[in-house]
């Protein structure tokens, strides 16, 4: 069974940063896609970034781009997302979750193409 936690969440100021973890369990985070999401209240789920399995591309949001970055640390077993300059707008529970392995080349920033979703951390941006 594929298991994510998110953690790294909290309240920061705008402009401030903060990095998230999403650590993976009972399986090699490398062999996969992984993707980030985030909702806001009465907002859909939407993609911000997602890297490709084994040393893939990474795609990011256009909201996002120039201040998100994705990155893996495999012998942690870990995708980090650092987030910079960040803004009231970026307000929203973040989750981590897999790509399905159906899909080849570039990973996809589309929540259907994902499960084994965490539970989520959330991220506010408020003065």
């Amino acid at each position: 069974q594929l298991q994510l936690v998110e953690s790294g969440g909290g309240l920061v100021q705008p402009g401030g940063s903060l990095r998230l973890s999403c650590a993976a369990s009972g399986f090699t985070l490398d062999y996969y896609a992984i993707g980030w999401f985030r909702q806001a209240p009465g907002k859909e789920r939407e993609g911000v970034s997602c890297i490709g399995r084994s040393g893939g591309a990474s795609h990011y949001a256009d909201s996002v781009k120039g201040r998100f970055t994705i990155s893996r640390d495999n012998a942690k077993n870990t995708v980090f997302l650092q987030m910079n300059s960040l803004k009231p707008e970026d307000t929203a529970v973040y989750y981590c979750a897999v790509q399905d392995r159906r899909i080849f080349g570039l990973c996809v920033l589309g929540p259907p193409n994902y499960d084994s979703w965490g539970q989520g951390t959330q991220v506010t941006v408020s003065s």
